[in-house]
């Protein structure tokens, strides 16, 4: 079953993608590497008995990674324009 603590995944998966970023895992793959991450979670971590369930976990855990991730990155990024 899914609890609250569950959702601490998603800064451990958003660390293991800047840590996979400094190995040199190009920008245009570190969404994927989120997604399956998150994927991971969710199906052996999380639902290890239910795949539908690990699979829509997984999948709401590397998404809201990715978009953490790239949010965060796109506020503290300074502003060309001004």
């Amino acid at each position: 079953m899914f609890q609250v603590y569950d959702v601490a995944l998603i800064p451990l998966i958003i660390g293991l993608v800047q840590l996979l970023k400094t190995l040199g895992l190009k920008k245009k793959y570190l969404p994927l590497a989120s997604l399956v991450l998150g994927l991971a979670g969710g199906l052996f971590l999380v639902y290890p008995d239910d795949i539908k369930g690990g699979i829509i976990v997984g999948l709401m855990l590397g998404l809201s990674a990715s978009g953490l991730y790239s949010s965060t990155k796109n506020t503290l990024e300074k502003d060309e324009d001004c």
